[in-house]
């Protein structure tokens, strides 16, 4: 089923265009107990997960938010389909009449906020209160997490025009990479790389590559000295190897593209601390999660495209 907003344009709008719709809609169905970046989070989730899932009719226009029959109808109307708001009431759905038409149509996208809208407030205004709302909708932890990961970069750049990034290291440096995706692995047992390797000197910066959330920053045997960067896009950003890291950065931060989080080393493969076991490089990976599992693909195509970017900014 394709979603239509009410008239019609005779060109597709810019990118511009269309994010300035989006974040109309959010403000208008925002409020002093739901700002608007909590209805920015859950409306970029449900687009991330579309684009991945074959299983997901894909939303068009600016909102991408879906609800299932149940949940707008009501588990016991017999008419899976209802838009006569009274009936809806009636059965127990959370289908609501946003533009003052007489109709709940979940096609319509101020139907569609403004339900959202209602359910997220009725369970309170602290982001504690947000978090068991969007646990009841989506039953994941996982889920729940990447939706607060979205809301907070979202909070703390005032913007939903996020979709820059910058190439792991500094292209004027020397380095080289070539995809290794899917090599085989000794160490540890045998198993498949899942990611591109990097080759440069012992001390040249690493970069966050996009806007995102600090999850991790430690040691884990494989990977040595590592940082975890999970993003708007349901993507979690793995530097691994590193010698050190940035001092002025630590777990939790919000960074943006050319942040620099630490430095290419050979730490890894062994106790805490092991270093000097292979050359120096970044292992840089990309895992995406889908609203079920989360599974790992090759980060060079993306890599070869920033490393582009950046050297076009040069």
């Amino acid at each position: 089923m394709v979603f239509t907003t009410v008239g019609s344009a005779e060109a597709d709008p810019t990118t511009e265009e269309l994010l300035k719709q989006r974040m109309g809609y959010y403000q208008n169905y925002s409020n002093l107990d739901l700002p608007w970046y909590y209805l920015a989070a859950v409306d970029k989730f449900e687009r991330n997960i579309q684009q991945v899932r074959n299983d997901l009719p894909t939303r068009e226009g600016p909102i991408a938010i879906q609800f299932s029959d149940e949940f707008w109808a009501g588990d016991l109307n017999p008419y899976k389909e209802d838009t006569i708001p009274a009936a809806i009431d009636f059965f127990g759905g959370n289908g609501e009449d946003g533009n003052g038409d007489g109709l709940a149509d979940p096609a319509n996208n101020d139907d569609v906020m403004l339900t959202m809208a209602n359910y997220l407030s009725k369970y309170g205004a602290t982001e504690k209160d947000f978090k068991k709302a969007i646990m009841d909708y989506y039953k994941k932890d996982e889920t729940v997490k990447q939706i607060l990961v979205i809301a907070r970069i979202y909070e703390h750049f005032e913007t939903i025009n996020l979709d820059q990034h910058a190439f792991p290291l500094p292209v004027g440096n020397n380095y080289s990479y070539r995809s290794t995706w899917g090599d085989t692995r000794g160490w540890g047992g045998r198993r498949m790389h899942e990611g591109t390797d990097i080759f440069a000197s012992y001390g040249v910066p690493v970069r966050s590559t996009t806007y995102g959330v600090i999850e991790i920053m430690g040691w884990n045997e494989f990977g040595g000295w590592r940082v975890g960067i999970r993003d708007i896009h349901n993507t979690y950003h793995y530097y691994a190897h590193l010698s050190s890291f940035n001092k002025e950065v630590k777990e939790g931060d919000i960074v943006k593209p050319g942040v620099i989080v630490g430095y290419v080393g050979s730490s890894g493969y062994g106790k805490k601390g092991t270093s000097g076991r292979f050359p120096p490089h970044l292992h840089y990976g990309m895992y995406k999660y889908n609203g079920r599992i989360e599974w790992a693909y090759d980060p060079t195509p993306s890599l070869r495209h920033w490393e582009q970017e950046d050297k076009k900014a040069r």
